[in-house]
């Protein structure tokens, strides 16, 4: 029994499935074989009882140009059951006379894969114009007026533009120089625009706008949001699409190219009906003007090519610390502030008898964010200390950097001071350490005497080279001086 009506639920759920199959029919159509010069080829995708959720890109067509995409939908009542068609069509203008092929291409409509055999589409002279098809509104069948005019689509002018904006026009080699990119539309466009594949189009622009000499701190828009902003007076909606600082490694200059942005710009209908194509989509292409940013050197330095530019500060963990003679004592030199967090590079240090230090353990933390780089790099440092006494660590740690606003070098000292009470342990630190050399041998060499012939034999040796040495100087003075 509980299998008969496991089987029947079965059934049921499989015939409401091939229902729905069933009611979603969808059918590509293709445009006429034969059209003129001046009018257009269309690829028509209808779907019944359900609505276009998604789409793939239409295919391109060797020697046509899209032209944009319209959307219409229709409702019918026969009988009581009402039934709708929903429909896209993709518009291709011919750019010359000729023939042409559509090869075999499929689309995936609403998740799922439909296919259309292509075509051989030949373009004559242009001719006189006629309409090529009809936008049917289901009013027109209700109030018997039969078959209309294609509905005539304008473009609205709009009040938007594209721009690359730059926060400095001159730095110094290592600075920071913010740039973005932006969208941006006045509250008073009346236009409607939509964002075409920015992610496509940055991956494009990126190529070619990222200098060669600089190090990019991406600041990775993920969702383009939109932000009120002012411009002379006037309010702008500006929506952020890049944005990033440039660390230029050598003077010169950086170059901002003129970056193309593409948008969806709606053409929108005359005389729009309530169940009719009311907009049609068509595509408009921005310029940004190029920018440059020049790059100055840093002023003489014995180390302008190690430091690091920008504004900093310093950041310890103590400021005085109590300790005993050998207690080992963690310390922190944090470096934070604006500029390329990346490129810090650890303090230099100063030898004290003592006090050891040993190689750190580096920290580093980046915040990209409201139009520039910030962030903190911290060195952990171990140190221990062999006398008693007052330690300060300016004495021992100094970082060198170079102030951009300031246009100057700078130094950055521990205020830290260490209180080190306890007996000395100087000669314990070197009782510690591994000597090396003869002293390693001494563990392991006999303590025996060595044969004193053997010693003999070599000093005789040498006093006989020795006057072979000096007789040879004689000999050659001789001469010399007959001659």
């Amino acid at each position: 029994m509980i299998r008969t009506k496991a089987y029947w639920v079965l059934v049921l759920i499989l015939s409401i499935i091939s229902l729905n199959v069933l009611a979603q029919e969808v059918k590509i159509e293709l445009g006429p074989s034969e059209i003129a010069l001046n009018e257009t080829f269309t690829i028509k995708v209808t779907i019944s009882d359900d609505k276009i959720k998604s789409y793939d890109q239409f295919p391109e067509i060797l020697g046509f140009q899209k032209q944009g995409i319209q959307q219409s939908s229709s409702m019918n009542i026969i009988n009581g059951q009402m039934s709708s068609t929903n429909s896209i069509i993709q518009y291709y203008k011919p750019s010359r006379k000729g023939e042409f092929q559509l090869d075999r291409f499929t689309l995936k409509i609403n998740g799922n894969d439909y296919s259309s055999p292509g075509k051989t589409i030949t373009v004559v002279d242009a001719r006189a114009s006629q309409r090529q098809s009809n936008v049917l509104d289901p009013f027109d069948e209700l109030f018997g007026r039969g078959s209309r005019e294609e509905p005539e689509f304008i473009e609205i002018d709009d009040e938007a533009f594209f721009a690359a904006s730059v926060d400095k026009s001159e730095v110094f080699v290592g600075e920071g120089v913010n740039v973005s990119l932006a969208f941006y539309m006045s509250e008073e466009n009346q236009a409607p625009f939509q964002f075409y594949e920015p992610g496509r189009q940055l991956d494009n622009i990126l190529k070619k706008l990222k200098p060669s000499n600089a190090w990019e701190e991406n600041f990775n828009i993920t969702s383009i949001q939109p932000e009120r902003v002012s411009i002379n007076g006037k309010n702008w909606i500006k929506y952020k699409v890049y944005e990033a600082s440039f660390f230029p490694f050598s003077d010169g200059e950086i170059t901002i190219p003129s970056i193309s942005w593409e948008m969806i710009k709606y053409r929108v209908a005359k005389n729009p009906t309530f169940f009719g194509a009311n907009r049609l989509e068509d595509y408009k292409t921005f310029y940004s003007a190029a920018k440059s940013i020049k790059v100055k050197p840093l002023p003489p330095h014995p180390l302008k090519n190690e430091i690091s530019v920008g504004e900093f500060q310093l950041r310890e963990n103590f400021k005085e610390k109590n300790a005993e003679t050998g207690e080992g004592i963690t310390y922190n030199f944090g470096i934070s502030g604006v500029g390329n967090v990346n490129s810090i590079s650890k303090p230099r240090t100063r030898q004290i008898q003592k006090l050891n230090t040993y190689d750190p353990n580096v920290r580093q933390q980046v915040n990209r964010g409201m139009s520039r780089v910030t962030g903190i790099k911290e060195f952990s440092y171990y140190l221990t200390i062999n006398e008693p006494g007052e330690v300060k660590l300016s004495d021992h740690f100094e970082w060198i950097y170079f102030n951009p606003r300031l246009a100057k070098y700078d130094t950055l000292r521990p205020q830290a001071v260490l209180n080190i009470t306890g007996e000395s342990k100087v000669n314990q630190a070197i009782s510690n350490q591994r000597l090396g050399g003869i002293y390693d041998l001494i563990e392991v060499e006999s303590n025996k005497l060595s044969n004193q012939r053997y010693k003999s034999y070599f000093s005789i040796f040498i006093n006989i080279l020795l006057a072979a040495s000096v007789i040879l100087i004689a000999v050659l003075i001789v001469k010399k001086s007959n001659g």
